[in-house]
């Protein structure tokens, strides 16, 4: 269950392309940030709501003072292009500010899927040596600390970010590390 979510569109208007065209409702795309679900929210009237927000969504009505409620969950393909391309700014905000936990987690704890295949080769960009390293070099309290045991190793959370976007994007993978 999702708590909060981050905006990637606002759509004042409503959707150029919905059937209702004289009586349009809001939209906003925003993504959960424990699952990674996209959904699809009505915003609270009158409340300014800008792309990037952090935004409750969670049970507790009286809380809600931007999203009024999430009417469905969507794919990446239902989301207009701006939500788009917003989607990879958001994930790089939300494994920063997450970086203590359940992101340099998966790298201290990352193991073997099958016999020839381990979890860290599905991260895009990692090849064998890196990820001997990172395995080798086992445990990092966060990020700084990682770059700084693994040389030529920069910006491990942008890694993090690029996988948590491929699983978005393609559905029918068959391996998810991060997305549900």
């Amino acid at each position: 269950m999702e708590d909060y979510a981050y905006v990637l569109d606002v759509l004042t208007e409503g959707r150029p392309d919905s059937k209702r065209r004289f009586r349009r409702e809001p939209v906003v795309y925003g993504l959960g940030i424990e699952e990674f679900k996209i959904f699809d929210m009505k915003p609270v009237s009158g409340a300014a709501i800008n792309i990037g927000d952090r935004c409750y969504i969670g049970k507790e009505t009286e809380e809600r003072t931007q999203i009024d409620h999430v009417r469905a969950r969507v794919s990446y393909k239902e989301l207009t292009h701006t939500a788009q391309s917003e989607l990879s700014f958001v994930l790089d905000e939300i494994v920063r500010t997450d970086e203590s936990g359940k992101f340099i987690d998966f790298y201290n704890k990352a193991g073997p899927i099958s016999r020839r295949y381990h979890s860290l080769e599905l991260i895009p960009g990692l090849g064998k040596k890196t990820m001997n390293l990172i395995v080798n070099s086992r445990p990092y309290k966060d990020f700084k600390e990682m770059e700084e045991k693994i040389p030529n190793f920069r910006n491990p959370e942008k890694y993090i970010s690029q996988r948590i976007e491929n699983e978005i994007k393609e559905t029918e993978q068959k391996y998810k590390l991060f997305v549900r």
